[in-house]
């Protein structure tokens, strides 16, 4: 209980509403609570992390069952008492810790407490009913419809599915579903211009905090990587704080990995927020040469000044720009640019669960053209000999392959040097590609 009477259920409500109702994101609203509440637990804060967040990653199936106990059907209901009832059910199935009298007396409490005590009766008598016969709820056969089955079971709209089917086979869809409800510790990258693993592993290991090594048989290089776990929050790591590390998944530090810019080299990163490939390359370069972070917002541009603040980097700088509009002063300077372009983001999944109900596929379709708009732009600014990096977080071909076909096309002095799609069921990180594009010398 916080000292305003707010318990971790309301909190996790206030989430679950900011991003079911007012379009909000889901990172960004949990953050912001757990922001506000910094006194809570480390026990109250994974509370409400995991009600949450997992109530939003399971709600396709949450209001399957919950439409199965409900005259009224979850489309159908105000929203306070829809995300409610979500939450009970959540903690009804997934949630053991929590005995079924707590999670419908809690949920009852909580309807009256906003306001809606004539539907008390109402949510009791579905989340009792469901407590009830929460083991014997059938579920759509596999074998008959596999989609949809698969949608149910994973909470996924059966259209992400079919295209990974599509691009991929049926299993590798399957295996892609599942690998979002796998455990995943905190990747983060190594400053070298501070620290190096095995110190920051020992220093961190002092406090409590685990820290094992990443390591990938192919590239023996990439060694800056690191897993955490068993710490509270970031912000009480003095080390973060101080920028011995940022915290980045491990498949996007192959933007850098890859580019390998060399030292004394020009680096544009045209969607830089909130800067963790550009702040890579500004380390990769040993502080030397000029990484420029561009992004659309003031506010994005202001999260990348965090972030070169706390790292201390002094050979970058963050500037707002438009990707989509070219910077005359810009064209053919450029060592390497980074273009990770905005996409669907379906590889990110197990850390933005909203997804699922965000994206659509058209809308995915027009952020196909947005990429090829972008790069068309983009890459005008790569000298000759200087490379093009362009990414995504997702595993969509239509984004990836073939608009790297696209570019090659349209672009005939870029050849591609590096072509790279990671899947999140291969390991502790989100689906994301990379293509490597150079641009060809000049002519004598």
């Amino acid at each position: 209980m916080t000292t305003d009477g707010t318990n971790g259920r309301e909190l996790a409500l206030s989430v679950l509403l900011a991003v079911t109702k007012e379009g909000e994101y889901s990172h960004i609203a949990l953050s912001a609570v757990l922001e506000k509440y910094q006194y809570l637990t480390k026990r109250e804060r994974s509370f409400v992390t995991r009600l949450s967040q997992g109530t939003l990653e399971r709600m396709i199936e949450l209001d399957y069952i919950i439409n199965r106990f409900s005259k009224i059907k979850t489309d159908k209901m105000k929203p306070v008492i829809c995300c409610i009832l979500r939450m009970g059910v959540y903690q009804l199935k997934y949630m053991d810790a929590v005995p079924v009298s707590a999670a419908c007396n809690e949920s009852v409490r909580l309807a009256e407490k906003k306001g809606f005590r004539n539907l008390k009766g109402f949510v009791n008598g579905v989340l009792r009913n469901i407590g009830r016969n929460l083991d014997t709820i059938t579920y759509p056969d596999e074998k008959e419809n596999p989609l949809y089955a698969w949608s149910i079971r994973y909470s996924l709209p059966e259209w992400m599915l079919a295209q990974w089917s599509r691009d991929y086979g049926m299993e590798k869809a399957k295996s892609i579903a599942e690998s979002f409800y796998r455990e995943r510790r905190t990747s983060i990258r190594i400053n070298r211009m501070k620290t190096e693993p095995e110190q920051l592993k020992r220093i961190l290991g002092q406090k409590g905090i685990k820290a094992e090594r990443v390591s990938f048989k192919e590239d023996p290089d990439f060694d800056y990587a690191m897993y955490l776990s068993g710490y509270d929050y970031l912000s009480s790591i003095s080390e973060f704080e101080q920028g011995y590390f940022t915290v980045q998944d491990v498949s996007s530090m192959f933007v850098t990995h890859i580019a390998n810019p060399k030292e004394g080299d020009y680096v544009i990163d045209v969607c830089s927020a909130p800067g963790g490939k550009s702040l890579h390359a500004a380390e990769w370069m040993r502080g030397s040469g000029t990484v420029e972070a561009r992004d659309l917002t003031d506010y994005k541009v202001d999260l990348i000044e965090q972030n070169i603040r706390r790292c201390g980097a002094e050979n970058i700088f963050a500037k707002k720009q438009d990707a989509r509009i070219l910077k005359e002063g810009s064209v053919g300077k450029a060592d390497a640019v980074f273009a990770d372009l905005p996409c669907s983001g379906l590889g990110t999944l197990a850390k933005k669960p909203d997804i699922r109900f965000r994206m659509t596929e058209e809308m995915e379709k027009e952020l196909v053209l947005l990429q090829r708009e972008i790069l068309s732009v983009v890459r005008q600014y790569v000298k000759p000999g200087g490379v093009l990096i362009f990414s995504t977080c997702t595993m969509d071909r239509m984004e990836n392959d073939e608009n790297t076909a696209w570019f090659l096309n349209e672009n005939p002095q870029f050849s591609l040097e590096v072509k790279r799609q990671f899947f999140p069921d291969e390991g502790e990180y989100d689906g994301f590609y990379i293509a490597k594009f150079r641009r060809e010398q000049e002519k004598a």
